[in-house]
Order: C-alpha cells, then structure tokens, then sequence
C-alpha cells in the first residue's frame, strides 16, 4: 500500500508543472530586456509575423547588437561566427505571439548561459570619483562612448580623457561635475 501511495504522489508530481523551471525576478535580465525590445520593434515596424521573416529581422538586429546583448545573439546562433543554430526557438514563439519570458525560459532549458547574462550596473558619471575607479572601469566607459585612448599608459591618461569627453557623451554628469 505504501509503495502505491508513494508511486501515485510520484506520478502527480511528474505531472504538474515545475516551478522550479519558471523564471524568478531579475532570471534572464538580458534575454527578456532584449526579445521584448525586439518582439515590440517587430510590431512597431509592421513585420509578418512568421518565423523566416522574424528570423530575418533578429540577424539584422543582432549585427547591431553590443556587450551582453551581442553575446545573446551568440548563444542562440544570430551572429555570423556562432557555432549553434537555434534562432527558431526564438522566432517560431514570436510568431505566435508567446511572451519574451516563456521564450526565454525555454532557452534557458536549451542553454542555462542564456540566463546567466546580466547587464553592467550604470556608472553616474555626475557623482562617480573617477580616481576610485580601476583602470578596466575606466576603459570600459571609454568602450561604452565608442572611444579608444591611444597612448593612455596611466590611470590619470584614462581619467583626463573621460573627463575630455564627458561634455559630449554625458553632458548632464559634465555640467553636474563642473558645479561642485
């Protein structure tokens, strides 16, 4: 009789659906931020919804694509050196409509590194001391603005070239700066 009891919770168990698979606040930061953007640029520019023509769409926007966002394409084969394929997991739900996040979960299935992406905490350049930042900070708000520093050897060569650059990238943490 125990043996049947037990059987029975098994196969219930079995049945119903995990919520150990669904996604938690903040899973898949990059995936759901980036499909929703896409699935709502979709809409906005009339595209048929059928997987080749939203297959089409995604490789476009994925050239585009920078940081962990470019890394996404990667994983799911929207870039031109990915070495899978399964951009049809993302475009055949969108045809249907399915929402970003039960897209994204499925992913996360296929592969777990998906959900592992997660965006870079924004820097405020208006309050930030730049001098207590480290030399790879540094460089990567330099990445971030498109902008390379030749010959910065130093840590203050980086610092006066952000600081050289912040009226034109960041012109509000500029003029918050100069007011101290």
């Amino acid at each position: 009789m125990l043996y049947l009891s037990s059987l029975y919770v098994a196969v219930i168990l079995a049945l119903v659906p995990s919520s150990i698979d669904a996604l938690k606040d903040g899973d898949c930061e990059v995936c759901v931020s980036f499909l929703g953007r896409f699935y709502q640029s979709l809409k906005d520019n009339d595209v048929k919804f059928n997987s080749a023509e939203i297959e089409k769409a995604f490789v476009k926007t994925c050239k585009d694509a920078k940081g962990k966002e470019n890394r996404l394409c990667y994983y799911i084969g929207a870039t031109s050196d990915a070495a899978t394929k399964i951009i049809n997991e993302v475009s055949k739900p969108l045809s249907h409509h399915v929402p970003v996040e039960k897209i994204c979960e499925k992913l996360k299935k296929k592969d777990s590194q998906i959900c592992e992406l997660k965006y870079e905490k924004e820097l405020d350049l208006s309050t930030v001391e730049l001098k207590t930042l480290k030399v790879k900070e540094l460089k990567k708000i330099l990445e971030h603005w498109d902008e390379t520093c030749k010959g910065c050897v130093e840590k203050n060569d980086f610092i006066r070239k952000i600081q050289e650059l912040m009226p034109k990238y960041a012109p509000n943490a500029a003029k918050a700066r100069t007011e101290f």
